[in-house]
């Protein structure tokens, strides 16, 4: 009993350092970030603030992709709005509001880009939510080729508390082995 009571805490000690690690780290282990590509269509995820269809805007009038597709749930329509208010063609924005997390997006998203003859999508996140993200699109549809360009809001350690995406990016360093597990989803 006392035996396996340590080899328990030194199996949760050695958890907490990888842990603190990988916090340490969590730029350069969750932000994937494709570089400059061309695509069909670029989908905007749910979620974040407005940096997200900030970035999508920016990606649009850089001529990356004709199309837009708003995934999620909760702030659909504030996303399609904060995009045609920005500039987006209302009849280029489509939206699908059903999804309530990552991998739904992919699974709700990936018929839609069929449907459209998508090929090359590119993705818009923020930074700690990229890999994921990334990750979820590529496992759920290997039909089509994924990238991914995100919003790099607050990606600024100094930043982190300030702008209040550090319980973000803890969640997102126990969901990115969390999806391995749970539904085979491969970060790297």
């Amino acid at each position: 009993m006392q035996r396996s009571l340590r080899v328990l805490a030194v199996v949760f000690g050695l958890a907490l350092i990888g842990l603190g690690f990988a916090y340490q780290n969590a730029t350069a282990l969750l932000t994937k970030d494709s570089g400059p590509v061309k695509g069909d269509v670029i989908v905007v995820l749910g979620g974040g603030w407005s940096e997200r269809a900030g970035r999508a805007v920016e990606l649009f009038q850089e001529g990356a992709a004709p199309r837009i597709i708003v995934s999620g749930e909760d702030d659909c329509e504030a996303k399609r709005l904060s995009l045609v208010q920005s500039g987006v063609p209302q009849d280029v924005v489509e939206m699908e509001c059903k999804a309530r997390s990552t991998r739904e997006n992919a699974l709700f998203t990936a018929p839609m880009l069929r449907k459209a003859g998508a090929h090359r999508v590119i993705l818009v996140t923020t930074w700690y939510h990229s890999r994921r993200a990334l990750a979820c699109f590529r496992h759920y549809a290997p039909d089509m080729e994924f990238y991914s360009r995100p919003s790099l809001y607050a990606s600024k350690r100094t930043d982190w508390k300030h702008k209040a995406v550090a319980p973000f990016i803890r969640n997102e360093l126990v969901k990115l082995p969390g999806y391995w597990l749970c539904y085979g989803v491969k970060p790297w």
